[in-house]
């Protein structure tokens, strides 16, 4: 096994530029929920415009949190963007057309990206290397990697020129999109033109841990130490991780025990990753020793380490056994982040403990605001016990909270009453689908089939022909329901 001796420096991964996946919002002011609404509620863009001219208070921090909240809903979020954009009071910052840029991208709204990038640069704001960024991994992840190397060769075109910096968020957008073969090949031939240095490593030796290539990973790791970079603490969790993502727990331990003999200051990523990695393949017991022997050995448990802990209780133990783990976190003064509260509570829904579930939904609100996966389980979890009265109030109340139903949410609810192929369930099927689509969805081919079979059945059949009269909006339909 291959350990460089060398002395270990701390280097962070590249920073994540993308907002596919923002911050939990903080709860919103009640104007927030209200313009939302409104956004959603609106029927065309000349009279929203006109109900936001007549709106004097905008400020981009606001404009930015309606965009957040808007996230899942990209058509209202741009009709929001543009109506705002010949306000006489109000002008759109850069991070605001990053966000639109980067919904318009998501929907794989190509022609109104390079709109927007016009606009940009018409008004000064960019575009930036984030903006680049956004841009960039959008295309990676819709399948047009090669169209997205012609897109990071050409910024300089656009007054934007590349760095380091750039070029490795870049690598680390294609390895994370699985990619870790294309990057290679990019970082060999520019590693020169951007003088590629351990970060640009590190990134490529994730990239192929994340497709379970650890060779491959090694030889990244020995070509590092070729060229007299300095492997750092990043480098050799990589591929710890890497070890126990590939179900390799004999060589994974092997290599945490290497890092020790070697003085490598192991830290709470290396406990982690193996705590973690013990337990999804179910060896529970080894997991809670090595979440034991954490303190011994000097180093403190993260939240992380907490939420791995919770994870493999839930999936491997008991719930109520991840729950008491959950207790000793609060005790010793940690706060619990989105991600703790969500395990726990898919593991109580899991063993059926609903209302228990809902309780540690409601005590989330103390410490963080429950996410659109944290609504999405609970409706799920309803739909399967047949209780679709009570997730079609908690979908209801989301209107109230600060996040917005997305297409995960729609589909569950209009599946879980085709089942039941009751009329006024059927009818509120069709309702949802027609707001899913008017919020930018376009309903897979077995949904759309199902909700028209359905409402043709139980005698719905005006609502049929209106939805059939919405194809425009969400393109072809299947052939038997063409008019």
């Amino acid at each position: 096994m291959l350990i460089a001796p060398n002395r270990i420096v701390k280097v962070h991964r590249p920073f994540t530029t993308s907002l596919s996946k923002p911050p939990s919002p903080q709860p919103p002011p009640p104007e927030l929920t209200t313009i939302a609404n409104l956004i959603l509620s609106s029927e065309d863009q000349k009279s929203l415009a006109q109900t936001l001219h007549s709106l004097n208070q905008w400020t981009p921090n606001l404009v930015h949190s309606i965009l957040k909240r808007l996230w899942n809903h990209g058509p209202k979020a741009l009709q929001f963007f543009n109506a705002l954009d010949c306000h006489p009071l109000y002008s759109h910052s850069s991070t605001a057309f990053d966000y639109a840029i980067d919904i318009a991208a998501r929907m794989r709204d190509y022609r109104t990206i390079w709109a927007l990038m016009h606009r940009m640069r018409t008004q000064k704001l960019g575009p930036t290397r984030k903006t680049f960024a956004i841009i960039l991994e959008r295309y990676v992840s819709s399948g047009k990697a090669d169209k997205a190397v012609k897109i990071f060769l050409s910024m300089h075109e656009y007054g934007c020129q590349q760095n380091l910096s750039s070029f490795n968020s870049f690598l680390d957008v294609l390895c994370k999109s699985k990619r870790a073969e294309m990057a290679y090949k990019l970082l060999k031939i520019f590693r020169g033109r951007f003088r590629a240095d351990v970060i640009s490593y590190n990134v490529i030796a994730n990239g192929f841990c994340l497709r379970k290539q650890t060779p491959k990973a090694l030889e990244v790791l020995r070509e590092m130490i070729e060229r007299g970079l300095e492997p750092t603490l990043t480098t050799y969790n990589t591929l710890l991780m890497g070890f126990f993502r590939a179900g390799q727990l004999k060589e994974g331990w092997k290599f945490f025990l290497q890092m020790k003999k070697r003085k490598i200051d192991v830290d709470v990523v290396s406990y982690t990753t193996i705590v973690h990695g013990f337990g999804v393949v179910g060896e529970v017991e080894k997991a809670k020793k090595v979440f034991g022997e954490m303190v011994g050995a000097g180093v403190l448990p993260s939240v992380a380490t907490y939420n791995a802990m919770i994870q493999v209780l839930c999936k491997k133990d008991s719930v109520a056994n991840a729950i008491v783990i959950f207790d000793e976190m609060l005790r010793k003064g940690y706060i619990p982040n989105a991600v703790t509260y969500n395990l726990v509570i898919r593991g109580l829904c899991h063993a059926g403990k609903m209302e228990l579930a809902i309780d540690y939904m409601n005590r989330m609100k103390d410490d963080c605001e429950p996410t659109i996966q944290t609504f999405n389980v609970i409706i799920r979890y309803y739909c399967n016990d047949g209780e679709i009265e009570k997730a079609l109030e908690l979908f209801k109340d989301m209107n109230g909270e600060s996040v917005l139903p997305n297409l995960d949410t729609y589909n569950i609810l209009i599946s879980s009453m085709s089942v039941r192929k009751k009329s006024d369930d059927m009818l509120l099927a069709g309702k949802l689908l027609i707001e899913m689509v008017d919020r930018g969805y376009s309903p897979r081919k077995f949904t759309l089939n199902r909700v028209l079979n359905g409402l043709l059945v139980t005698g719905n059949q005006e609502l049929a022909k209106y939805i059939l009269r919405m194809q425009g909006k969400f393109g072809r339909l299947p052939r038997q329901f063409r008019l």
